[in-house]
């Protein structure tokens, strides 16, 4: 079963067709266009979509864009495979190595992160399932400078501990700005970006830590002895996803 997924600012719509007829559909219609299109009507309700997702079981998904051959998809490496891994695990397994409310308390925000968009790039790629990502980094990364520069100017006395203050504004910051992106993966996400900034290491470092904890080996796959057994099922990664490694 597949379904059209129109722009990302609108939901998903209900129609719903056999995968490989609506693939091989979409084909035709576009080889009959003059030119090569973004997006094609749906043949039911006539809206215009960009791709098309199927397999989707609440969390994974596979996807083909309209004007994207199957051979030039996106492939995901194993950084990808293993950041979404990640979100299939227990929530907070690092808590008890980066403490975020000391991060918040020592004004480590202050610092400057060097990884902080490389980070925040492949994040936004495993999640969203696409290459291009940089016009959401843009935004999200924009949205955390301008809130550590608010918080450096402004003088207001508060009622209540400053840092507890700003890291619930934050978080409700980085919500809105992600989660026209992210939807059900938001507060993941924003759990995961504070790990990040809290840890202060480099993104080879945290991933250390990060398998390390979940008892990974540096393949991905699940150690004898693992902390936490974690093994997502994620189909979209079944053929073919670290070809270009």
């Amino acid at each position: 079963v597949a379904e059209f997924l129109i722009h990302p600012s609108q939901s998903l719509v209900s129609d719903k067709f056999c995968y490989n007829c609506i693939v091989q559909w979409s084909r035709v219609v576009a080889s009959k266009s003059s030119g090569q299109s973004a997006s094609i009507k749906c043949p039911l309700c006539k809206t215009d979509n960009f791709s098309i997702i199927a397999g989707f079981d609440g969390t994974c998904f596979q996807r083909h864009y309209v004007d994207q051959d199957f051979g030039n998809r996106f492939t995901f490496s194993k950084a990808h495979k293993y950041r979404l891994q990640c979100y299939y695990s227990e929530p907070g397994i690092l808590n008890d190595i980066f403490d975020v409310s000391r991060f918040w308390k020592s004004r480590k925000y202050r610092q400057s992160n060097m990884w902080l968009q490389s980070w925040l790039k492949r994040e936004l790629q495993a999640l969203m399932q696409e290459e291009d990502v940089d016009i959401v980094v843009h935004h999200i990364h924009g949205v955390i400078e301008s809130f550590w520069t608010r918080i450096e100017h402004t003088r207001v006395v508060l009622k209540k501990p400053a840092e507890a203050y700003w890291q619930d504004n934050f978080r409700i910051a980085i919500t809105e700005a992600a989660k026209p992106f992210l939807l059900a993966r938001t507060d993941r996400f924003v759990n995961e970006l504070e790990l990040f900034l809290a840890s202060g290491l480099n993104i080879e470092a945290y991933d250390a830590v990060y398998i390390q904890r979940l008892g990974w080996n540096t393949s991905g796959s699940i150690t004898t002895n693992p902390v936490h057994q974690v093994v997502p099922f994620l189909h979209i990664f079944d053929v073919g996803s670290d070809q270009d490694e």
